[in-house]
């Protein structure tokens, strides 16, 4: 590991992930979509901004899957996620790329997944602010793409009838759904998360099928918080999911 670098136990299949905490470091965001994604056995899943390889990691772990991509624009990111994939054994897995998300399709070629994930950045880019090439604001913020690249090419790489899974805030729902019907993924499913019962949801599952026919399941909330601030026993569950064959 590299000076600032810290060895984070996932708790999961056994694996472990490097991370620097001045940087950018994975939420519990990326612990709901590993577990809302589903990758069958013989299918290739790709995850797009994975930053440090968290999700693809973890999908590995709780799927059976043949093949688990990521793709990081930041190469200091994607450098920590490819030392994580050494360092749990996992090469021939899970594979890193250095990338930009509006070039996916040309780096993999279309129709060449059959699930993809992404975890992109919720909050749109404000104009005139400081410190763009800044790894926690590119996280956060659609300095590097939109949320229409991330549909865009995700409707080129998907094979037909490949599943699409994001998570992502409910205020942009809207715009969500309706780009998600323009490209032809169509919204099979959806989850809204409440941090605690009482209180509005902070976040939103969506799963979606390339050329799907209309109909949306809604699925019943997913509560993170008991009322003395633990995690609710499915939340628990979700991270210690591991292969039924381990």
């Amino acid at each position: 590991m590299n000076e600032g670098e810290r060895l984070d136990d996932l708790q999961t299949g056994g694996y472990y992930l490097i991370q620097n905490p001045n940087q950018f470091c994975f939420g519990i965001d990326a612990v709901l979509l590993s577990s809302f994604a589903k990758v069958k056995r013989g299918e290739k899943a790709l995850d797009l901004g994975t930053g440090t390889g968290i999700i693809p990691i973890l999908l590995e772990a709780k799927n059976e899957g043949s093949f688990y991509a990521g793709l990081e624009i930041q190469e200091a990111s994607a450098d920590m996620a490819r030392r994580s994939v050494q360092y749990n054994r996992l090469e021939g897995k899970v594979d890193i790329t250095t990338g930009d998300i509006k070039e996916a399709a040309s780096i993999y070629g279309a129709a060449s997944f059959d699930v993809i994930t992404v975890n992109p950045p919720y909050m749109i880019s404000e104009h005139g602010v400081k410190n763009v090439n800044d790894a926690k604001y590119i996280a956060r913020h659609e300095v590097c793409c939109t949320l229409q690249d991330v549909l865009e090419q995700s409707e080129k790489l998907l094979k037909e009838k490949g599943r699409f899974y994001m998570v992502h805030r409910p205020f942009r729902l809207p715009e969500i759904l309706k780009g998600m019907c323009e490209h032809r993924i169509e919204p099979k499913r959806m989850r809204l998360v409440h941090s605690y019962v009482d209180k509005e949801p902070t976040m939103v599952l969506v799963e979606g099928l390339r050329s799907g026919r209309p109909r949306i399941q809604v699925e019943p909330p997913l509560i993170v918080y008991e009322k003395n601030g633990q995690y609710t026993e499915e939340v628990l569950r979700m991270y210690g999911e591991m292969k039924k064959f381990r």
